[in-house]
């Protein structure tokens, strides 16, 4: 089938409102190569996230797997971590899980205890290598980067590897990305790009100047090396990014856009999209801030991998009711 062209342009971000409000096309049932879903966010918010896999579990019965955006857990302690554990092995779950580390992994050290915040007296004895162990430990692996797989489809986690309040006092939540995965990243999205495979790129805090709130100062210094990071993921045209951290309503226009970075040959950009939260959302307040989404917020996405096409969907868990979607066209079929 002829495959639409998707828009391009020379700025560095691109929403294609038209495209991500309109349906997708139906597609055959034999032209699904997989489904998935992601959240973010939880930040202790267990009912919610038990309500998500509930969710997940009667819309998405055949999910090869859920990615998880970061901020996993309010603080990082142990028991949160644990605590997560539990509501995931009481409900339904897709068998493989992809976690992302994000910044409230790394809160415990403004806290004397757990019922005493204590900034003042930061790190309060906890080292930063404790930090990341309690993450390893949780997620099973030894690195803040991986890799799976969900159904066949490549999926990429990536993370800081620094918590920055350790090794320069007027920084906190950035993000530093080491040179080792900077060529981990760069190698594996060539690996797939040769095998003419989509890939999902999951990581906690947003690109600046991509999707809802990443134009606001709040969002724009999250990254040490952001142009570093945006040259890689610009080469290529069937790169999903999904990012968290903000919390923003997925029902803003900008939920999904196409990053299109300058001196790539990728005219096309790549997709960008918003993840949503499990806990408390929010949107622009108008002045340069944020305000509270009222109501009962609890979002996430599901996302169908066809041989032509990504079909990315938004959902209110609060509600059991589908949001939006976006279909797009994939460079290569599959």
């Amino acid at each position: 089938m002829e495959r639409r062209s998707l828009l391009s342009a020379t700025a560095g971000a691109l929403v294609l409102s038209g495209l991500a409000q309109a349906p997708a096309e139906a597609a055959p049932a034999s032209d699904l190569v997989t489904t998935f879903n992601v959240v973010s966010d939880i930040q202790g918010d267990l009912g919610d996230f038990a309500q998500a896999l509930q969710d997940i579990r009667a819309t998405n019965p055949n999910s090869s797997g859920l990615a998880v955006a970061g901020d996993i857990t309010p603080r990082g302690y142990d028991f949160e971590y644990a605590d997560v554990q539990k509501v995931l092995d009481r409900n339904p779950k897709p068998r493989e899980v992809a976690w992302a580390i994000g910044n409230h992994e790394f809160y415990v050290p403004k806290w004397a205890d757990p019922n005493t915040l204590a900034q003042s007296t930061w790190p309060n004895g906890t080292t930063e290598d404790s930090l990341f162990r309690s993450f390893h430990r949780f997620a099973k692996r030894s690195t803040v980067y991986a890799e799976t797989t969900f159904g066949g489809i490549p999926v990429l986690t990536l993370g800081t590897e620094r918590y920055m309040k350790y090794h320069d006092a007027s920084l906190w939540d950035e993000v530093w990305i080491s040179d080792a995965q900077f060529q981990w990243l760069e190698d594996r999205l060539q690996y797939w790009a040769r095998r003419r495979k989509p890939v999902m790129v999951v990581t906690h805090h947003p690109l600046p100047n991509t999707v809802s709130g990443t134009r606001s100062k709040i969002y724009q210094s999250d990254y040490l090396q952001p142009d570093r990071l945006l040259g890689l993921l610009g080469r290529h045209r069937d790169v999903f990014l999904f990012s968290g951290h903000t919390h923003w309503d997925l029902t803003l226009s900008d939920w999904y856009v196409r990053r299109v970075v300058p001196g790539t040959a990728n005219l096309d950009g790549f997709s960008v999209v918003n993840t949503g939260a499990v806990q408390t959302g929010f949107a622009d307040n108008g002045q340069g801030g944020e305000s509270t989404v009222p109501g009962h917020f609890n979002q996430g996405l599901q996302v169908d991998v066809y041989r032509d096409r990504v079909v990315i969907r938004a959902r209110d868990f609060a509600t059991g009711s589908w949001m939006k979607q976006v279909s797009v066209p994939l460079a290569t079929r599959i």
